[in-house]
């Protein structure tokens, strides 16, 4: 059986990235793409990698086309969907957020970090929190819920957390890490991180060749880092922007409680395999092996990389993934796939471009 399915801000880096991944799904048929600013454009008109491939054509985001659809998925910027997705789901159409609008448990948090009125609240605690591998039993409620006839609501994590958070999560939940201390969060992301709008740091001429931290103590993903460590107040978080297109790598420096004075790197990677066992997307590398953004890039997969520095009592956690995959597109039609009672990996690339 085919579900019909939309994408609101297709023509965007993360959305057109949804458009490339259900063109190619078995079991979802794409059948309204939107953007305003390319309303009545061909999609291979915008993107020629779509040539031959679909005739898919623009609309606006009011197009009702999308009330039509089994799911809808939302590739907005932050307060867009909170105009959109009630109403999508009073029309019985399943809802799967890529933007940040129902993403914190708390609304007041929301409002201080994003500087902005929460419109609807009440649906924050209906909502499953799209991170498959930390939150399956969220995932799983809302699967029961969708097969019993309700439209539901995912609010997949972002690129930031999602990378940082499967890095650190286990050490957290296993009761590694010391109860004070801060959580250091150094992550570099590709420019598609930022977006398809263009901004002076965005710009070829300052993104080329050049390294360099932006928003220090300020960005927008900490809260959400710290509501899935549950590390409220602790995490410093440092984003850098690379001269690439897609990849991101996040290192989380995690102080060890005293009875984990102990770990070894060795024991760190056994207990995060059992961690992650069944999870196909997060693969935990040896001891001694580091990730890096070539090697997931294209895919839907987290690779992770522990050390365990003895002498300053730390664990050093590293993750990388795909910022426009795992962190965004990838992850959102996982979540569906879980919600619409499929195997989470259909139609997902599981193997990086190797070159």
């Amino acid at each position: 059986m085919a579900y019909t399915a939309g994408v609101v801000g297709a023509a965007g880096y993360a959305g057109v990235e949804l458009v490339r991944l259900l063109l190619a799904h078995p079991d979802f048929e794409l059948r309204a793409i939107t953007s305003n600013a390319d309303a009545g454009q061909a999609l291979a008109s915008v993107y020629p990698a779509f040539a031959g491939v679909s005739d898919l054509v623009f609309t606006a985001h009011d197009d009702p086309a999308l009330s039509a659809c089994d799911v809808v998925f939302l590739a907005v910027p932050h307060t867009a969907a909170l105009a959109v997705a009630p109403q999508l789901l009073a029309s019985g159409v399943t809802v799967v957020d890529l933007s940040a609008d129902y993403r914190l448990d708390d609304p007041a948090v929301y409002e201080r970090w994003y500087g902005v009125a929460h419109t609807s609240p009440e649906l924050i605690a209906e909502r499953a929190f799209g991170l498959p591998e930390l939150f399956a039993e969220d995932l799983a409620r809302l699967s029961a819920r969708h097969a019993a006839g309700n439209a539901v609501l995912v609010a997949c994590a972002g690129c930031f957390p999602t990378a940082t958070s499967l890095a650190a999560a286990p050490a957290m939940r296993l009761g590694w890490v010391a109860d004070e201390g801060p959580v250091v969060v150094d992550a570099i992301s590709g420019v598609t991180g930022a977006g398809k709008t263009p901004s002076a740091r965005t710009h070829f001429c300052s993104a080329d060749e050049n390294l360099e931290a932006y928003n220090v103590c300020r960005h927008r993903h900490t809260p959400e880092i710290e509501q899935i460590l549950g590390a409220s107040g602790r995490v410093v978080f440092t984003p850098h922007l690379a001269p690439l297109r897609r990849g991101l790598l996040s290192t989380v420096t995690l102080p060890l409680a005293p009875g984990a004075r102990g770990l070894t790197a060795e024991d760190a990677v056994a207990c995060y395999r059992d961690a992650y066992a069944g999870r196909s997307f997060v693969r935990v590398l040896d001891a001694g092996q580091t990730p890096k953004t070539a090697s997931v890039v294209g895919s839907n997969a987290c690779q992770i990389g522990l050390a365990v520095n003895a002498e300053a009592g730390a664990l050093i956690a590293i993750g990388a993934i795909d910022n426009l995959c795992k962190g965004a597109a990838g992850q959102a039609v996982q979540c569906a796939n879980i919600v619409f009672g499929l195997d989470e990996r259909r139609g997902l690339p599981q193997v990086a471009l190797p070159i």
